[in-house]
């Protein structure tokens, strides 16, 4: 099966300590079995350390320490383990963040999430976005799709695309064809969502409750609204099976481009870094929280 990713993924590099908001922070980190069984066969005193950082429960983890720090975070940001031993000790999920696969029509398809400080700002930086590049093989056989989300995920590329439109226009156009939008509930009822939802960040929840269906941001930033639209499109709705899971994952996707446009609206953000903070805030506490994502889903589907 071919593995494919937008043209900017390979741009990518963890940038380690230099990270504002490290992934090793405030995330209880599972420990594979692969990665478990590594670990058992370490000799040596580093080998003792990871094991004793351990939490042996039904699902093992790294024991946070204080702060909410992984126990192998060292003081000036980067990991004990990469140091001492090397990558290849890293369990599954550090090895992999801040990526995330989707298997369509194509073949299987990698991305980068936004909650990573440096994916935010490559995606939020690049043009191209609609551009897959074939990067190699993976395991697998491609699947006949009974649904081309995949088509459907190329007419909102080509619509975001279209310089002959403005980003109003480019956002009515879509709402109008897929007969979605956020504005099929009123700001009040957004906000009883809002307050409802889980949050690693309670700070944040005040943040969100700047939600607005009017806001509008500087012609300035509109890019970076339209590639994070592009972004939420390409990793929510590619994997639709139907039309009905396709609407409601747009409508997901175009409910964080209005939550992100409210909150930079709010706070008068002018420039890429604090854009680039706003967009890693939403997509941390709304897509990497299967409850908040499928609930805000739920309230697109077709009753």
């Amino acid at each position: 099966m071919k593995l494919y990713a937008p043209e900017y993924y390979r741009q990518f590099q963890c940038i380690a300590d230099k990270c504002t908001h490290s992934c090793c922070i405030g995330w209880e980190i599972d420990v594979d079995e692969e990665a478990l069984s590594l670990y058992e066969k370490m000799e040596g005193g580093f080998g003792d350390e990871i094991r004793k950082s351990i939490c042996y429960d039904e699902n093992p983890h790294f024991a946070l320490c204080v702060g909410d720090r992984c126990p192998h975070l060292e003081i000036g940001g980067l990991c004990k383990i990469i140091k001492t031993v090397g990558e290849e000790y890293l369990c599954s999920i550090c090895r992999e963040h801040p990526r995330f696969y989707n298997y369509t029509s194509l073949g299987k398809e990698v991305g980068l999430g936004m909650a990573c400080e440096e994916a935010a700002r490559i995606i939020l930086s690049s043009n191209g976005f609609g551009n897959l590049v074939e990067i190699g093989v993976t395991e697998g056989e491609t699947e006949e799709a009974c649904f081309e989300a995949v088509e459907q995920r190329k007419v909102i590329f080509e619509t975001l695309s279209n310089g002959k439109l403005s980003y109003s226009q480019k956002i009515k156009l879509i709402e109008e064809r897929y007969n979605v939008t956020p504005s099929s509930f009123s700001d009040e009822e957004w906000r009883e969502v809002i307050l409802s939802l889980e949050y690693l960040n309670e700070e944040h929840k005040s943040l969100f409750l700047n939600y607005s269906s009017t806001a509008s941001v500087d012609k300035a930033l509109e890019g970076y609204l339209l590639r994070a639209l592009a972004y939420f499109v390409y990793r929510h709705c590619s994997e639709a099976c139907d039309g009905e899971e396709f609407s409601s994952a747009l409508g997901f996707s175009l409910f964080c481009e209005k939550l992100l446009a409210s909150v930079l609206s709010s706070h008068l953000v002018s420039d890429l870094k604090d854009v680039v903070k706003m967009a890693r805030i939403i997509s941390e506490e709304l897509e990497y929280s299967v409850d908040n994502t499928d609930f805000i889903k739920s309230k697109f589907e077709v009753e």
